[in-house]
Formats: C-alpha cells, sequence, structure tokens
C-alpha cells in the first residue's frame, strides 16, 4: 500500500484517462511482462535472472501475500481498454529523508509516449499532497531520458546527490515540494 495507507484503507486514484488501484493476482502477468522489458542497464536484481525468476507464480503470491517490497505501487488501469499498463505510486525505499516516500512508475513499452506515466504521476502527487506529505523524491538513471522528462513535467528537480555505478550508470536523486 502507498506510504502512510494505513492497513484496510483501499488507495484509488481516477484520472481523466486512467484508474490506479491495487493489484489483483491475475494481473500478475502485466507485472512480469514489465521485468522482461527492461533495459539491459538495469541491475540484474531488477531483472529475470537466469533461473527465469521472479516467475508468474512469484509475482502472483507476492500480490496474494502483499509481501512485496514495492507493495506502495498501484496498478495503472485503463478506463476505456480496462487493461493494466504499468504502476505508479509511493514508495518507502529508506534512500530519502525521514517521512518523505519516493514517486515510482513504471509502464509497458507499447504504451510508452502517450502520457501516461504523466497523467498517473500527477494523480499520485495529488494524492501525497492531500495526505499531508511535503515534499517527495525520485531516483532514476542518468541514462533514462523519457522519465527524467516526466519528472521534468510534474515539478521534480535534480539535486546535487548521485550514485554512481560503472556498470548500470548513474543514479540521480529528485525532489518536488508539494
Amino acid at each position: 500500500m502507498p506510504a502512510g495507507v494505513e492497513p484496510g484503507h483501499e488507495v484509488v486514484l481516477e484520472t481523466t484517462r486512467l484508474l490506479l488501484r491495487p493489484w489483483r493476482v491475475v494481473e500478475a502477468v502485466v507485472l512480469r511482462e514489465l521485468w522482461t522489458e527492461r533495459d539491459p542497464r538495469v541491475p540484474p536484481h531488477r531483472r529475470i535472472d537466469a533461473d527465469g525468476h521472479p516467475t508468474l507464480a512469484d509475482l502472483e503470491d507476492s500480490i496474494r501475500t502483499d509481501q512485496r517490497p514495492s507493495s506502495g505501487l498501484l496498478a495503472v488501469q485503463r478506463k476505456v481498454d480496462r487493461d493494466v499498463i504499468g504502476y505508479c505510486g509511493l514508495v518507502d525505499t529508506g534512500r530519502g529523508a525521514e517521512g518523505e516516500p519516493e514517486l515510482a512508475f513504471e509502464l509497458l513499452r507499447r504504451v510508452w509516449g502517450q502520457g501516461y506515466a504523466t497523467e498517473a504521476s500527477l494523480a499520485v502527487l495529488d494524492w501525497a499532497r492531500s495526505s499531508g506529505h511535503e515534499r517527495l523524491w525520485a531516483t532514476v538513471w542518468d541514462w533514462n531520458i523519457a522519465s527524467r522528462r516526466v519528472l521534468a513535467k510534474v515539478g521534480f528537480t535534480e539535486t546535487e546527490r548521485t550514485e554512481v555505478d560503472a556498470v548500470h550508470g548513474t543514479t540521480l536523486f529528485t525532489r518536488r515540494r508539494l
């Protein structure tokens, strides 16, 4: 569940074209597709490993038991097509300041460039503001130009903080006051 939500309180956000809501077990196939589409520059722990993990069954289990490390990420569903196209939400990774959750999003490649990431992110920002958050942060790989553009569109600015990885690239830290 998104950072700051109490157990038993389900968050559903709505925009003109999207619903952001908790995941359903049958939608694990979308999570699996996201894992398979990731750029090869993404670190191995965020890609399918040599043994094929996480499997579809692993992802179904994680949704069923809500034991995912990213359980604050809501499914992004298109209203007209009624299909789930990715996720967006708030997570607490422990890398930011106390009480400052991280905005995170990832969408299937087939829907890139249609404004869905921006639309979903703005809905999450509105929800975060109404929930009392004063500031959010987000990380992005320096080579991920599309996600950097989305973050800029929704008002995040890059900070001087970075984490350099000689193999995978530099992680940039961004912030936004709500």
